[in-house]
């Protein structure tokens, strides 16, 4: 996939159920870190000082993660043949920017890259079960 591929994509930009599938589960990913993770998840955590195996920690990057990755396909792809190269491409993203955090002053967290793994792996599993049928496909049909 090159650069043209995406800039075509972008161009040809149609609101699709594939796409609203995806945007939906970016969405939720986001919406959940937002209103229930990071308000109320993580500070009860903290206060209470209990061990949650770096959920708590690792809140962030795995939410965010799984919102990148839905939000790259439902803008990036019109057909579900390419979803999991953007899902590699979105861990992957995300993996360099932790890898990148000492040229910013802060240092490279771990727990971090591992949550933001896993969540790739589950995020390829959700995908492939939602679209092993091709029949969300926006792609024309065949006859």
């Amino acid at each position: 996939m090159e650069i043209n591929d995406f800039l075509t994509e972008l161009r040809a930009f149609r609101l699709t159920r594939y796409k609203t599938i995806n945007f939906g589960i970016g969405a939720t990913g986001l919406l959940i870190y937002e209103c229930v993770g990071r308000p109320l998840y993580r500070p009860y955590i903290y206060r209470n000082q209990l061990y949650d195996f770096h959920i708590a920690d690792t809140l962030g990057n795995t939410f965010g993660t799984l919102t990148t990755i839905f939000f790259l396909i439902a803008l990036l792809s019109n057909e579900t043949t390419k979803g999991n190269y953007l899902i590699k491409l979105g861990t992957l993203s995300v993996v360099l920017f932790e890898l990148a955090h000492p040229l910013l002053g802060k240092p490279i967290d771990v727990w971090d890259i591992l949550a933001t793994i896993i969540t790739g792996f589950l995020s390829y599993l959700l995908y492939n079960s939602l679209f092993r049928d091709t029949a969300l496909d926006a792609s024309p049909h065949k006859s």
